[in-house]
């Protein structure tokens, strides 16, 4: 049996990714500390060949202007052998821009020595979830929207973090506030456009307040006429692509609020209202609970709750504050392991904990059988918090085929000793069934599919 303390197994994963070998023995002198010292760590910006979201709405831009110009030149004619045609078909391919971005997700998942950022940014990232089921326009872009508007504030301040999901292409896009239009704008009079609520009603009920925030259906369209006007700029020039206020669709006049009167200008109205909602003591309890759900169980210890959504008052919002006091509470280390690992937590953790890269297997594919494609989810809410729908004795079956399918890629492996170098401490009826198992092979797999490896 291991003698390795149980800290290090949550410090390598509760608040990590799996440990590769040697890095429970590493996280054991000093498991919080283990921890602690991640926060702050400067994000992982992604490869330096993956493009902006401004950059990929403009090159589909072009791209598709093109196509349809070279349609009409050669009416009637097959383009099926023509190789500029073909070029360009595949530059409007959203697949070609978020394949790259799935695989530099895997791969900074895989090889991470700072795993809690990873896990940080796959948290606020499906907190502010938007979906591939959308669209091409959502698909080309939603990698870029994990990169640009979720990765650089995890430790930042929330307010600047709603901020830059608000004006995000993906989430105006997602939400359909590129064609959301004042009743009594220009262009709402001119032509009979109108407002649509989808983004200010999720602000309010799954990204800030939460849905007992204390906000009425009179203040999600008072919030839908402020955010009017803000756009994607879709015509051709420098600025194509990137986020813009247009006068044209914004409601005119002031909105009142959850009791407040808005009165500014233009943007600065929806600006005000998002600085308002984002540092609201109801925002800091919805997001204390579900932080503390995320790393803990649900649901989440109340006592928790209540510290997390102190510190995030107290700090205004400051993200990396309100981590530090989840990773150093007494009971995010004495919690009993309960979360069961969603499924691509589950494939990088397969990965790390066997050393296999990434670009060895189609991974994205292996996520998606198991029921989670990379910035798939079928709703705003992002993917089910409920456990169940990731143990169900069917998508058990599916991870161990998988698993079975990969242990013979990791090579002659001693399965009791890689648990120890990843796992720690097993149960005597883990250790048990390994050390009982036909072959190291079996063995390696039944190790990968125990409660040890599929809870944290």
């Amino acid at each position: 049996m291991s003698t390795t303390p149980s800290g290090a197994v949550v410090a390598t994963r509760r608040f990590g990714l799996g440990a590769r070998p040697g890095e429970v023995s590493e996280a054991a002198a000093d498991p919080r500390g283990y921890v602690v010292r991640q926060i702050g760590v400067t994000p992982v910006q992604g490869a330096a060949d993956l493009q902006s979201s401004d950059q990929i709405i403009q090159r589909r831009l072009r791209a598709g202007q093109e196509l349809k110009a070279l349609a009409g030149q050669q009416s009637g004619s097959d383009l099926s052998d023509d190789a500029n045609y073909q070029a360009l078909r595949q530059i409007v391919r959203p697949a070609a821009y978020v394949q790259p971005e799935v695989s530099e997700r895997f791969e900074a998942g895989f090889s991470s020595d700072n795993p809690l950022i990873e896990r940080l940014t796959y948290f606020w990232s499906d907190h502010f979830t938007v979906s591939r089921l959308k669209g091409s326009k959502v698909t080309a872009v939603a990698g870029a929207f994990e990169r640009e508007a979720i990765r650089p504030y995890v430790y930042g301040r929330f307010s600047d973090m709603v901020l830059a999901v608000a004006k995000h292409p993906a989430m105006l896009f997602y939400l359909d506030n590129d064609i959301s239009a004042g009743p009594d704008s220009r262009v709402g009079q001119r032509k009979s456009r109108g407002l649509n609520e989808n983004l200010g009603r999720e602000i309010l009920e799954l990204h800030t307040l939460g849905v007992q925030g204390g906000y009425t259906q009179a203040d999600v369209i008072a919030f839908a006429k402020a955010l009017t006007g803000w756009r994607v700029e879709m015509a051709p020039g420098d600025a194509t692509g990137r986020f813009v206020f247009v006068p044209q669709w914004h409601e005119p006049g002031p909105v009142e609020f959850m009791g407040q009167v808005y009165d500014q200008p233009g943007m600065e109205q929806a600006e005000a209202i998002l600085n308002y909602v984002s540092v609201h003591p109801a925002t800091a309890r919805h997001i204390a609970g579900e932080l503390a759900a995320h790393f803990l169980q649900s649901p989440p210890p109340p006592a928790l709750v209540d510290r997390l959504s102190g510190v995030f008052l107290e700090s205004d919002g400051d993200l990396a504050a309100v981590t530090r006091a989840l990773v150093t509470d007494d009971a995010s280390w004495q919690a009993p392991p309960s979360k069961v690992l969603p499924p691509f937590d589950f494939v990088v953790a397969v990965l790390r904990a066997l050393e296999l890269p990434p670009s060895e297997l189609p991974v994205e594919a292996a996520a998606a059988l198991f029921g989670q494609r990379t910035w798939g989810a079928t709703s705003p809410k992002g993917w089910p918090a409920e456990d169940e729908i990731w143990a169900s004795p069917a998508a058990l079956l599916k991870r161990l085929d998988w698993v079975e399918t990969v242990v013979p890629r990791a090579g002659d492996v001693d399965p009791l000793a890689r648990a120890d170098a990843v796992l720690g401490d097993l149960s005597e009826p883990t250790r048990n069934a390994v050390a009982r198992a036909e072959s190291r092979h079996q063995a390696l797999a039944l190790l990968l599919m125990s409660p040890e490896f599929l809870l944290r």
